[in-house]
């Protein structure tokens, strides 16, 4: 299936932005990743929509053979040049250069809402093993602080048609399907700390469809958020704490 505009354009034009405005992820999430989804030393893992890796690095640190798999090429190139050692495939969540049951285990962090469809699940499920596991991990923005709600009223008049994590829309595959077990969410606490223009300029033009807009809308854009800098005192601070919870959800391969 073709690749939604807003990811295709923004992704590739951001790759940059991407790389160093997006959170990682906390150190609790690792032992999530070995002892529930099954990433370790021996085991065959996929980073689904890999993007420029910071997920893919983190699987890697268990030990397991990981896999990355990213259809837009800016992406994928900037993962292969940050991690030489990682192989890294041109595909899709409806089409992986992969054989079936193949895997033991699949990480998907920060995508699974652009490609929540019942193709990618049959997809997911042809290259899992038996009892394989499927980890679909968020970084989410906490609103409930102000200038991190500021920041989202910004940005969500630009959203159009793009898939959002937070509509919950990337659930419906899921609600009728009798390939994988129900999924369960782990939610651990995260923040990204650095200067205003990493931890807000360039996290915000990331979004990919705030990177596909024009030049003239972007600088507009990011005049706007620039603004936040005086009227939050938090954000005058030389080192900002921009605080997230991750979700962890896993659900296993039936059949």
């Amino acid at each position: 299936m073709a690749i939604h505009e807003a990811a295709r354009r923004g992704f590739s034009k951001e790759s940059a932005s991407y790389e160093r405005g997006r959170p990682e992820y906390p150190d609790g999430l690792l032992g999530w990743l070995r002892d529930s989804l099954g990433a370790k030393p021996g085991a065959q893992v996929v980073d689904l929509g890999a993007g420029t890796g910071k997920f893919t690095r983190l699987l890697a640190r268990t030990g397991a053979d990981v896999v990355a798999v990213e259809p837009v090429d800016a992406m994928r190139e900037r993962l292969a040049l940050a991690s030489p050692g990682i192989r890294a495939l041109a595909g899709t969540a409806e089409s992986m250069p992969l054989d079936d049951r193949s895997v033991d285990a699949m990480g998907c962090a920060q995508a699974f809402h652009w490609f929540a469809n019942s193709r990618a699940l049959q997809e997911i499920h042809r290259v899992l093993r038996p009892g394989g596991k499927l980890g679909l991990v968020w970084n989410v923005r906490d609103e409930s602080v102000d200038w991190v709600a500021a920041i989202t009223a910004i940005i969500t008049p630009y959203e159009g048609d793009a898939p959002r994590f937070y509509t919950g829309r990337w659930r419906q595959p899921f609600e009728q399907q009798e390939l994988f077990t129900p999924l369960q969410c782990t939610v651990f606490a995260n923040s990204h700390v650095g200067t205003f223009d990493q931890v807000v300029i360039d996290r915000t033009m990331s979004v990919s469809f705030i990177a596909a807009l024009s030049d003239d809308e972007k600088c507009a854009l990011e005049a706007r958020l620039r603004a936040l800098h005086d009227a939050f005192p938090a954000l005058r601070e030389a080192e900002i704490s921009f605080p997230y919870h991750t979700e962890a959800w896993l659900g296993a391969r039936l059949g």
